[in-house]
């Protein structure tokens, strides 16, 4: 609700960092003598855009009932001085502001962050920081470890995310800054635009290290990413994981089931809640998940489902929940915040939001799902199924994977650009039509069944190759057919084993892989089905493994791999689900 106060605007206010460079803020405050808490945006989308002053957390809003919103443009974006490179300075940078803002005249003295993505990254790396005027931040659909579900997922390079981000709102986004500051001319910015606009292009150059748009300064972090596979010293210095336990400040988290960043955003409520570094942090964490797509306002309709008006971060009011928790953390105002349930998460298929005390769910009941067929479950026409009954002695399901025809992605947790690759929830029959998809599915089932919380494939599989991947998703499968994905994942073959340096496998024997597929909340109806697609690619949303071992970006040659995917007594490929029992 629009609060008592009328608001007073400043722009392009210096802050200047401890190396002397300055970089700009807009603040909106309430137009009182009394001094507020401060709420804070770092951003590198343009401090000026309507997305930042209103997308997240409506600044003339927020500034109405009492806060002091300053957003800033990041070190080397937009009006900001310096060179921008992801992470690496927004510890220090965000220490800087803070303290800076602490010491303003109409600051109280206290300081909340909030944003989404990249921006939840700065809340992050600045809690890491310990300032102390910090008191609460509210990170948004972001992550916890920026090699794991940033750049890299389960051993393969988020192709889509990497190189549509990377081109677009870093680069392309924030040419005036870059031309400045590298004195690059129109000519360059016509090269960029061409090259964002035809992406496909980017997706399938080979070698991928040798993609030419970003580079001559551009945006080198892209190419370091794609330098650094394993988690390495590169990624430890800026990984929050490393660092929960250290973190003080409570943090409100939403994200949505089809988030690119779904699995960080789950892992920084739950382990903050386990080893934050203060008694508030651990009782002050709050995690809303909803039906929804990257982005900072979400709406009610992801890929092509609707999941009804109440699904909406809008019809959430999710704004004036977050002003709540930032009235307790920064006002310190008696307004029960700590009496409320920790979670909000919707079940889709109920359509329905529900607090829960806790995630994951102690009710819910680990339930195998294994994978059975008598060797032909390639496409939806097979004779793939899934059943809670141990496999017998059965004939193992084989396909090829060729690189060079990948499995197309078809919705899911993606970002950045819509043209190239829609997140959601999309029909998947068309995927399901291919050979080398493997197809699983239940009869329709009796009664309805919920999903709900960690979803893990267990799958015992075979190669011809050094290195390949393998990759799982989970289906909801209505009674005309209609095939609703809800999430998934992939894992590399070199990097099965977690955290560990790569390790290649013997062609012909058989390995065990673990393929997280993150979490849902579903409510798959009677009559409905539960559906799992295994194969081996999921592209553009991860880059194609050549299957040849080389080093991952350096290689312009593939082989073909013959897969076989093996469900006996001795190998009980599954899926785990959470099952919760309802009345």
């Amino acid at each position: 609700m629009p609060g008592p106060h009328s608001v007073k605007f400043n722009f392009d206010l210096p802050v200047k960092m401890r190396d002397g460079t300055i970089l700009y803020a807009d603040v909106f405050r309430p137009e009182i003598s009394d001094s507020v808490p401060a709420l804070l945006q770092r951003t590198p989308y343009d401090k000026s855009s309507s997305a930042s002053r209103t997308g997240t957390l409506d600044a003339v809003r927020a500034a109405m009932n009492g806060y002091a919103v300053v957003i800033q443009d990041v070190r080397g974006r937009y009006k900001s001085e310096g060179e921008f490179y992801t992470f690496v300075n927004e510890m220090n940078d965000g220490s800087d502001t803070i303290e800076w803002l602490a010491d303003q005249p109409w600051c109280s003295g206290s300081v909340g962050m909030f944003g989404v993505s990249y921006v939840g990254a700065t809340q992050w790396l600045a809690a890491k920081s310990d300032v102390s005027p910090l008191k609460g931040i509210a990170p948004g659909v972001t992550a916890s470890d920026y090699h794991e579900g940033w750049a890299w997922q389960g051993g393969a390079f988020e192709l889509g995310f990497n190189l549509s981000w990377a081109m677009g709102a870093l680069t392309t986004a924030n040419w005036g800054n870059l031309s400045r500051r590298l004195s690059l001319d129109e000519g360059g910015l016509d090269q960029i635009i061409e090259a964002k606009d035809n992406l496909s292009d980017g997706f399938y150059h080979l070698p991928m290290k040798e993609m030419p748009h970003l580079k001559d300064g551009l945006a080198p972090y892209y190419y370091d990413w794609l330098a650094h596979p394993d988690y390495d010293d590169y990624w430890k210095s800026i990984c929050i994981e490393e660092s929960h336990s250290d973190i003080s400040v409570p943090s409100f988290n939403f994200g949505g089931w089809y988030d690119v960043f779904l699995g960080g955003t789950i892992r920084n409520f739950t382990r903050m809640r386990e080893m934050g570094g203060s008694d508030l942090s651990r009782k002050g964490q709050r995690l809303t998940l909803g039906p929804w797509v990257h982005g900072g306002a979400p709406l009610s309709v992801s890929g092509l489902h609707n999941f009804g008006t109440r699904a909406s971060s809008l019809a959430q009011d999710l704004q004036g929940r977050m002003l709540r928790y930032f009235d307790y953390v920064l006002k310190g105002e008696d307004n029960g915040f700590l009496e409320d349930k920790p979670v909000r998460i919707f079940v889709m298929g109920e359509d329905a939001w529900r607090d829960e005390d806790e995630w994951p769910l102690s009710r819910a009941v680990d339930t195998k799902y294994h994978l059975r067929s008598g060797g032909n479950a390639n496409t939806l026409n097979g004779d793939g199924r899934l059943s809670i009954e141990t496999p017998n002695e059965e004939s193992p399901d084989v396909y090829v994977y060729n690189p060079l025809l990948p499995v197309p992605t078809s919705g899911g947790g993606l970002c950045c650009d819509p043209g190239f690759m829609a997140a959601g929830a999309f029909d998947q029959r068309p995927v399901e039509t291919r050979h080398d998809v493997l197809v699983y599915s239940t009869p329709p089932l009796d009664r309805d069944t919920e999903v709900t919380g960690p979803v893990t494939v267990t799958l015992f599989a075979s190669t011809s190759a050094a290195d390949t991947d393998f990759t799982g998703k989970l289906v909801d499968v209505d009674p005309s057919g209609y095939a609703r994905n809800l999430t998934d994942g992939i894992i590399r073959a070199r990097y099965r084993v977690p955290r560990t340096p790569a390790d290649f496998v013997t062609p012909g024997n058989v390995y065990e892989y673990k393929i997280d597929l993150w979490a849902t909340s579903n409510l798959f109806k009677k009559g409905h089905q539960i559906r799992l697609e295994i194969s081996s690619s999921n592209f553009p949303r991860f880059d194609r493994n050549t299957n040849t071992g080389a080093q991952i970006g350096t290689d312009g040659d593939f082989v073909s791999a013959l897969q076989t995917i093996f469900h006996t007594p001795q190998y009980p490929s599954h899926v785990t689900l959470p099952i919760v029992p309802r009345d």
